[in-house]
C-alpha cells in the first residue's frame, strides 16, 4: 500500500481516525457499564470492585494474548470485530 502524498495508506488511515475514535469510545463506554455493574456503589459515590474481579483482571493483565484461554481470546476477538467493517470499507476505497 502506498504512503505517498496523493492519499495512499496515510490518507486512508488519517480519514479513519474520527470513525475509529468513535468506535473506541463506544467500546470503552460499554466496558465502563460492565465494570460499574460489577461494583458496589458506596455512599460517597465511589465504587468498590469485588476481589474476585480484581484477581481475575490482574491475571488477565499479566497474561500475553497467546496464553489466554479460548474464552478470553474470543472476548478479545469480539471487541476487534467492532473495527473490522470500517477497516474493510477503507481498504476497498
Amino acid at each position: 500500500m502506498s504512503t505517498n502524498e496523493g492519499g495512499g495508506a496515510i490518507g486512508i488511515l488519517g480519514g479513519l481516525e474520527e470513525a475509529l475514535a468513535a468506535i473506541e469510545h463506544q467500546r470503552w463506554a460499554d466496558w465502563q457499564r460492565h465494570l460499574h455493574a460489577k461494583c458496589e456503589r458506596l455512599p460517597d459515590g465511589s465504587l468498590r470492585l469485588p476481589a474476585e474481579f480484581v484477581t481475575r483482571w490482574e491475571r488477565q493483565i499479566a497474561t500475553a494474548y497467546a496464553d489466554l484461554d479460548e474464552e478470553e481470546k474470543q472476548s478479545d476477538r469480539d471487541q476487534v470485530r467492532r473495527y473490522l467493517p470500517l477497516i474493510e470499507s477503507a481498504l476497498k476505497a
